[in-house]
């Protein structure tokens, strides 16, 4: 009987232990824990969600209970203890394609429902970024397929949004927004400084999203929020980390990445490193069969002995030089000392190589010379340290809010040489921005919710410039970018967002802002150019607003409208430039250069049938006033000068009086079965400025994406096609005809490329991925950039989870 005894006692014992231990709920993708989701009893009298890790204390569950899971984003699944003790307690969800409710942290700054927005919005999630492997940020958003990229170099990418590209586009990190004062209006490519492998999600809001943000988001904004360290759940330190390395075979890419959190109840810290190196970029063998030698590199530059020679390029298809490496820190430190109050700090540093602009080394002279032996930017540095705090306190100001303070330190340079020259140009900026953001979210009622905020921005930005004997050192001044003198830029708005559900149907959003700007910039040496004033100043003011309705008649109907406003004020690039060349021009200041606004209408209808098919399109029309273009100018009377050796034309940016954007965008997304899903995506715009009729530079040829994905338990595989339509010459912007070396005679012309990636988790801590880009070889560039896509690409990755 005594033996009887202990056995029952040892058993309860088991059982209590089995059932005292946490049951966890992980993406069937990539095996990561999943946030908040719903774990209930069948009858739901017991009701839990997961934490930050996937986890989930079921002890309160009985073992004759079936638990379901539920979350916005997957799949839902029921299972008994028994299936779950043989899974060990963990359980896998898979994706969902059709995703109305699924919550996002945008627009207002806070979380708000998807059905509930009448923006047009596209996620990002780190689950898609992992297994898609993009090599950059903005390779992460281009996979997207709703966004296109152009590229300059391999180390750049630039996002074209509804027609509008780099200053009128607005990037955003953890909340702070990273355009500064001397972000150009022609393509650049700071968004490579974002690491991907630690985007914790993306948004992009497509349309002006002034309101909450600003200056520059006129065609959208792209939001970024990185990792975060998370809290334990109890009162042990739990640890994770994450580490992989990846072999892209096009440009002999060598990335390894790797981080390391822990938390305890009240502290939490997030390390992580990134580190690429990326060789001269393979462009695709089958060209066109009209234009059998577009984008061949026949030869390319090298100085010996104290002379520039073209040296025969063995292989075609490598565009040389093109490659760079690039290395990533971060740095995350929480502290919660009670519940309702946290505080963060963050730390983000970015920086690379010497990157070569490769566009500017494949122009060649009328006697098949090049005109440059050397041209490339220096190292691009980005560093940010902000602090912030959340306070969860509801009182008659506010139910949550969000105090954040900023600094960000960065640098960049240009260099370039002139083939046969001695004399080596370089020239460098810096900039230091500060910050301070509070937004505040208040519940009126059941029915009401108020999003409001105040922003300061300053700016101080520094410019010198050199010329370098490449064969004594010997240095010699050397005109500066921006005004010698040094510039300040200052913004502080106030803002304003109202939501109201109307009724169970209906949800009314309205919203202004009002933004205070000034800028002022010396010149102080006129050794180079005699400019007919000393300094420049804008003192401007914008009031800006959104109205929208999200109709839903029932759940398989979402009707949206808005109307809403944008801005772009001048920046120290657009008034102070102190002559950027391009081939035959050469671009001046402007003191009378005054602020940019954008007048947006949409409409958006979104339909699922069967609960398996999702349709979403959207119709949209941007009116610019004021718009800044560049044309033709003078200078000192004179509408061209003698500019590095060259007669030049004189431009300037001006305000032209009006400019108009239209574009359409479809969406479908198609659940064929419990394991295979269909998506595809096709965006179209097109704008022309008035007074000149000539089409605008940002505007985009039709181009899409689609893909049949598969995924079941460890094995996860996608085939898509991305695609491109043509651009005639005649409909090309003037600033793109005069690079006419980047085009054939057509003009741009269309591609489409098959693409396969696939995944399989080894066990519980290891995944492999291999993927094959452009598996058809095709040499294609897209519009705009100037270096030819990637040839056909074998990606290897391997993956680690402890």
């Amino acid at each position: 009987m005594k033996k009887l005894f202990i056995i029952l006692i040892a058993t309860f014992n088991i059982a209590a232990t089995l059932y005292a231990q946490t049951l966890q709920v992980v993406d069937a993708g990539n095996r990561k824990g999943i946030f908040n989701v719903s774990v209930y009893s069948k009858d739901k009298n017991i009701f839990r969600q997961t934490d930050s890790h996937g986890q989930v204390d079921f002890a309160p569950f009985s073992q004759e209970d079936t638990l379901y899971f539920q979350h916005p984003g997957y799949q839902q699944q029921w299972m008994t203890d028994e299936q779950l003790r043989q899974r060990n307690y963990t359980i896998a969800l898979e994706e969902k394609v059709i995703q109305m409710e699924e919550a996002l942290i945008l627009v207002n700054r806070w979380e708000q429902s998807k059905n509930k927005i009448p923006h047009h919005i596209v996620s990002v999630m780190p689950s898609a970024i992992a297994f898609r492997n993009p090599q950059t940020a903005a390779d992460a958003l281009e996979n997207t397929g709703q966004v296109f990229v152009q590229k300059s170099q391999l180390g750049g990418g630039s996002p074209m949004i509804r027609g509008f590209a780099a200053n009128s586009v607005l990037i955003v990190v953890d909340g702070i927004r990273m355009n500064n004062a001397i972000f150009r209006s022609g393509n650049l490519q700071n968004v490579i400084s974002i690491d991907p492998a630690l985007i914790g999600e993306a948004e992009v809001i497509f349309g002006p999203g002034s309101v909450i943000y600003g200056s520059d988001a006129l065609g959208g904004v792209m939001d970024f929020h990185t990792r975060q360290p998370v809290f334990s759940s109890n009162d042990k330190v739990r640890w994770s980390s994450d580490m992989f390395v990846r072999h892209s075979s096009a440009n002999q890419e060598k990335t390894g990445h790797a981080e390391v959190s822990w938390g305890t109840h009240r502290w939490a810290s997030l390390s992580s490193f990134t580190y690429s190196d990326f060789g001269d970029l393979r462009a695709g063998g089958r060209r066109p069969e009209k234009y059998p030698n577009f984008g061949k590199r026949l030869n390319y530059v090298v100085h010996r002995e104290g002379e520039d020679s073209l040296v025969e390029n063995n292989n075609v298809n490598r565009q040389v030089p093109s490659g760079y490496r690039q290395w990533n820190l971060m740095q995350k430190i929480r502290f919660r000392p009670v519940d309702a109050v946290s505080f963060t700090y963050g730390f983000i540093y970015s920086n690379t190589s010497d990157i070569p602009r490769y566009d500017r080394l494949i122009v060649y002279d009328e006697t098949d010379l090049p005109e440059n032996a050397a041209w490339y930017y220096g190292p691009q540095k980005w560093m940010m340290h902000y602090g912030k705090i959340n306070l969860i306190n509801k009182n008659n100001w506010y139910d949550e809010m969000k105090i954040t303070v900023a600094y960000q330190a960065m640098e960049e340079s240009r260099h370039d040489r002139s083939f046969g020259s001695q004399q080596l140009r370089s020239r460098t900026e810096k900039v230091g921005a500060y910050t301070l953001n509070a937004d505040a979210d208040k519940v009126l009622g059941d029915d009401r919710h108020l999003f409001y905020g105040i922003e300061g921005v300053f700016n101080d930005i520094s410019s010198q410039a050199h010329r370098t004997d490449i064969g004594t050192s010997e240095r010699t001044p050397a005109s500066t970018r921006y005004p010698d003198g040094g510039s300040t830029y200052g913004s502080a708005a106030v803002y304003l967002n109202h939501q109201w559900d109307v009724n169970e149907t209906s949800t009314f959003h309205m919203g202004v802002r009002y933004s205070r700007i000034w800028l002022r910039s010396l010149f102080e040496d006129k050794t180079f150019y005699n400019f007919p004033f000393d300094e420049i100043q804008v003192h401007t003011g914008a009031l800006s607003g959104s109205t929208g309705l999200v109709y839903r008649p029932n759940d398989t109907w979402k009707i949206s409208g808005m109307l809403s406003s944008g801005f772009r004020a001048p920046n120290v690039d657009d008034v102070g430039k102190v002559f950027d060349s391009e081939p035959g021009s050469v671009v001046v200041p402007n003191p009378g250069l005054g602020p940019e606004y954008s007048y947006n209408a949409e409409l958006g209808i979104t339909k699922i049938l069967l609960d398996k098919i999702e349709i979403y399109g959207v119709a949209y029309y941007s009116l610019l006033r004021d718009a800044m273009v560049r044309r033709d100018f003078t200078f000192n009377g004179q509408d061209s000068l003698v500019y590095d050796g060259e007669l030049s034309r004189v431009q300037a940016l001006v305000n032209v009086g009006r400019a108009y954007i239209w574009g359409l965008s479809f969406n479908a997304a198609a659940s064929l079965s419990d394991s295979w899903t269909v998506r595809s995506s096709v965006s179209y715009n097109t704008g022309r400025d008035n007074e000149e009729n000539i089409p605008l530079r940002h505007t985009t040829p039709l181009f899409g994406r689609t893909s049949v994905a598969y995924q079941h338990e460890k094995w996860r595989g996608e085939f898509y096609v991305s695609y491109h339509g043509s651009r005639s010459y005649e409909d090309l912007p003037p600033s793109e005809r005069s690079e006419i070396y980047l085009y054939t005679p057509e003009g741009a012309l269309a591609w489409y490329t098959l693409n396969l990636m696939g995944s399989f988790q080894i066990n519980e801590n290891l995944q492999a991925q291999v993927g094959m880009e452009n598996i058809l070889d095709k040499h294609y560039r897209p519009y705009s950039s100037g270096i030819s896509a990637p040839g056909r690409n074998l990606i290897l990755t391997l993956r680690a989870t402890l």
